[in-house]
C-alpha cells in the first residue's frame, strides 16, 4: 500500500507546488491535490501536507520533503511494530 500524501491548493502560496510535483514523480507514493483540506488555520501560517491522514507541518518549505518523508518511515515503523506484537499474541 502506497503512502497518502495530501497537498492543499490554498497552501501553494507557501511553494508546497515544488514538493508536490517532485512527490508526483515517484510512483511509490499516492499523491493527491485538493482545493482545501479544512486545516485553514494551518494552511494560513505554514507549509503543510497531509500523510496518511496526519498532518505535517514545518516553518519553511525547504523542510517539507525531509519532514513527509520522516513521517512515512515513522508511519511504516509503527505499523511493523504492531504487526511484531499481533504475531506474538
Amino acid at each position: 500500500m502506497k503512502p497518502m500524501i495530501e497537498f492543499c491548493a490554498s497552501n501553494m502560496h507557501h511553494g508546497t507546488d515544488e514538493i508536490m510535483n517532485r512527490l508526483e514523480q515517484d510512483d511509490s507514493y499516492e499523491v493527491i491535490e485538493y482545493g482545501c483540506l479544512g486545516n485553514c488555520g494551518e494552511c494560513y501560517l505554514k507549509p503543510y501536507a497531509l500523510v496518511d491522514g496526519t498532518i505535517v507541518a514545518v516553518d519553511d518549505v525547504d523542510e517539507l520533503y525531509d519532514a513527509i518523508m520522516k513521517a512515512i518511515d515513522q508511519q511504516q515503523a509503527d505499523r511493523d511494530a504492531l504487526d511484531k506484537l499481533l504475531d506474538d499474541l
